[in-house]
């Protein structure tokens, strides 16, 4: 008897991306997103999210990218669309779920967005 060979999950990784029109604030959308961050804070312990969390936010490209590989990541990505969505309007963004190889690493500047001028 053939069985089927399981699929290998650790093979990729799952992240959201969300694109905004130019009409959005990018400067809103940032505030946005470190909003959901400390959400999830409050949410997990800001040591689990500093650990599980990975996102990367490119205004100039007027693009941001939420990994969704962890409980925390997806919690981000939940409350983002929330806090977007209350604030923007559903139209306000178009998202999509994107597939990568998990072999990239995510650089510091992708695991976090600088809080200097958000405290």
């Amino acid at each position: 008897m053939e069985t089927a060979e399981p699929e290998n999950d650790a093979m990729a990784g799952t992240a959201y991306r969300y694109v905004f029109p130019e009409h959005v604030a990018i400067d809103d959308v940032e505030a946005s997103l470190l909003m959901a961050i400390l959400a999830a804070e409050a949410l997990h312990s800001a040591a689990q999210v500093r650990l599980d969390a990975a996102h990367f936010f490119e205004a100039d490209r007027r693009m941001c990218v939420i990994s969704a590989d962890s409980e925390v990541g997806r919690d981000i990505a939940r409350l983002f669309v929330n806090f977007l969505e209350r604030e923007f309007g559903p139209e306000a963004y178009a998202v999509e779920r994107v597939t990568r190889p998990t072999t990239e690493t995510p650089t510091s500047e992708s695991r976090s967005t600088d809080r200097e001028g958000s405290r």
